[in-house]
C-alpha cells in the first residue's frame, strides 16, 4: 500500500512539476531529503524516483517563461567555486575509481542544488520549500521521539538505512538544524492547531535527537538554544520554558545515555574519539603533503597506512571541516568556510533590513531562525562527515530567494531621495 501510494504521489506530481519548475524543486528537495521510498517495503523501494523529478524539472525549467537565470549572489558564486574545485581534486584523486563513484552523488546534488536557486523566486516558494523541509524531517523527528518514548529511552533512534539520515548522529543533526525551522513556522502561523503540532513536533525532535545517543548532536542543540536564546525578544518566557523542559528531556533518559554523555569529557579513554582525532590528523598531513587534497572518499586503508599517526585505525573524516581538508585541500577547506561566512552575512543583512518592518516578520524571523540552524550545524558537522548532506545547501537556496524579495521590496517601498518636481513648478521657474 505505501508502495502505492509513493508512487502516485510523485508519478501525479509530474505534470503540475511541467508546469512549475518550482514544484518540481519541492518535489526533488521531498524525495532527496526524506526519502520516502525507504519508508515502503515493495517495489518503489528501487525506484528511480529523483532522477524522474530531475527530469521533470528541468524539462519545466526549459518550457516555462518565467526567469531561468541563476541568482549571482556570494552564496551562488561561492558554492560555484566549491564546486569547480571538487572537479579537479576529482581528477587527481589518490583512489580514483572510488572517487568517480562519489563524484556522480555529489553533483548530482550540487546541480539540483543550483536548480533550486533558479525556481525558488517568491515568498510563497521560500516558505514552502521550508515547510517541506520540516515536514520531511519532522516525520523522523516525531516518529524518533515516539519510539524514545515507547523504548524508556534505551533504545537508540536511527534514520532511513543507506541515506545522509541513516546513521543515528547524522539524523541528530539533521533534527536539531530542522527545529529552529519548525519554530519559525509556529511563529508565523495564525493556527492554533498547526502551532499546537509544531510544538509536540519540536520537543518529540528533540527527544529523538537526545534518543540517537549522539554526543556531538548534544553539543550542537546546546548551542543553538543558546543563540535562540540570546534572539529571542522573549528572553523571560523562552529562558523559563527551556529550564522547565531541558531537565525533564535529560531526566527521562536512561543512566547509560548520562554514562555516554559523560564520555565527552574523558574523550582520551574513548575508542570512537580517539579514531576521530586520528582521521582529523590523517587529512591535516595528507592536505599538507598534497595540494589537492586526496579526492572524493579517503577513508582507506591504504591512505590511512601513509598519513595517519595509527594506521591501522581507518575511520571516516567525522567532521565536515576535516572531510573538506583531506578531500579538496586547503583550497576547498577555505572555499567551504567562506561559504558558510557568505551564508551568515547573508542572513545578517536580511534581519539588518527587515529590522522594524512588520510587513517582512516573516524574512526577519526566517533569517533569523536560518542562522541558528547554521549554529547548530556547524557545531554538529565538526564531528559527522555530512560535508555533502543536501539540506544546507536547500537552506542557503531559501536565503537567496529571500534576501532577493526583501531588497525588491524594501527598494519599491522606498521613495526617491530626490523627487522629481511638478512639471507646472518647473514652467515656472525663470
Amino acid at each position: 500500500m505505501r508502495d502505492i501510494v509513493i508512487t502516485v504521489i510523485i508519478l501525479g506530481s509530474l505534470p503540475f512539476i511541467l508546469k512549475s519548475p518550482a514544484t518540481g524543486g519541492l518535489m526533488w528537495v521531498w524525495v532527496s531529503v526524506m526519502n520516502p521510498h525507504t519508508q515502503a517495503w515493495g517495489f518503489a523501494t528501487h525506484m528511480p524516483f529523483a532522477f524522474i523529478i530531475a527530469i521533470a524539472t528541468m524539462v519545466g525549467l526549459l518550457m516555462t517563461r518565467e526567469p531561468k537565470s541563476l541568482p549571482l549572489t556570494p552564496i551562488s558564486v561561492l558554492l560555484l567555486l566549491f564546486v569547480a574545485w571538487m572537479n579537479v581534486t576529482a581528477a587527481f584523486a589518490l583512489l580514483p575509481e572510488s572517487s568517480w563513484v562519489q563524484w556522480n552523488k555529489v553533483m548530482k546534488i550540487m546541480l539540483m542544488s543550483f536548480v533550486i536557486m533558479m525556481v525558488i523566486r517568491t515568498q510563497r516558494d521560500i516558505v514552502r520549500l521550508v515547510w517541506v523541509l520540516v515536514g520531511s524531517l519532522g516525520y523522523y523527528g516525531v516518529k524518533g521521539g515516539i519510539f524514545t518514548i515507547r523504548s524508556g529511552g534505551t533504545e537508540r533512534v536511527w534514520g532511513p538505512e543507506e541515506t545522509f539520515i541513516g546513521d543515528n548522529n547524522a539524523l541528530a543533526l539533521a533534527l536539531i538544524i530542522t527545529i529552529p525551522l519548525m519554530y519559525y513556522l509556529q511563529q508565523n502561523s495564525d493556527k492554533r492547531w498547526v502551532r499546537r503540532g509544531l510544538s509536540a513536533a519540536m520537543l518529540l525532535s528533540a527527544l529523538s535527537a537526545l534518543g540517537s545517543y549522539s554526543r556531538g548532536a548534544l553539543l550542537a542543540i546546546a548551542a543553538m538554544g543558546l543563540f535562540m536564546w540570546l534572539k529571542s525578544d522573549r528572553k523571560l518566557v523562552l529562558g523559563a520554558l527551556l529550564a522547565a523542559v531541558t531537565p525533564l528531556l535529560l531526566a527521562f533518559m536512561p543512566e547509560r545515555w548520562a554514562d555516554r554523555m559523560d564520555t565527552i569529557n574523558t574523550y582520551e579513554d574513548d575508542v570512537s574519539a580517539m579514531g576521530r582525532l586520528n582521521a582529523w590528523r590523517m587529512a591535516w598531513n595528507l592536505a599538507r603533503d598534497r595540494f589537492l587534497g586526496g579526492g572524493f572518499d579517503v577513508s582507506d586503508a591504504s591512505i590511512f597506512a601513509r598519513y595517519a599517526p595509527n594506521p591501522m585505525d581507518v575511520h571516516a573524516a567525522h567532521s565536515i571541516y576535516f572531510q573538506a581538508l583531506g578531500e579538496h585541500g586547503f583550497v576547498g577547506l577555505v572555499l567551504y568556510l567562506a561559504l558558510g561566512i557568505a551564508t551568515w552575512r547573508t542572513a545578517a543583512v536580511i534581519i539588518r533590513r527587515t529590522r522594524g518592518k512588520p510587513e517582512l516578520r516573516w524574512a526577519h524571523g526566517l533569517a533569523t531562525m536560518s542562522q541558528a540552524s547554521l549554529i547548530g550545524f556547524a557545531v554538529g558537522g565538526a564531528f559527522l562527515s555530512l560535508l555533502y548532506f543536501d539540506m544546507p545547501y536547500y537552506l542557503m537556496a531559501a536565503l537567496i530567494a529571500t534576501r532577493i524579495v526583501v531588497e525588491r521590496q524594501v527598494r519599491a517601498a522606498t521613495p526617491s531621495a530626490r523627487p522629481a518636481k511638478p512639471a507646472a513648478a518647473i514652467a515656472e521657474q525663470p
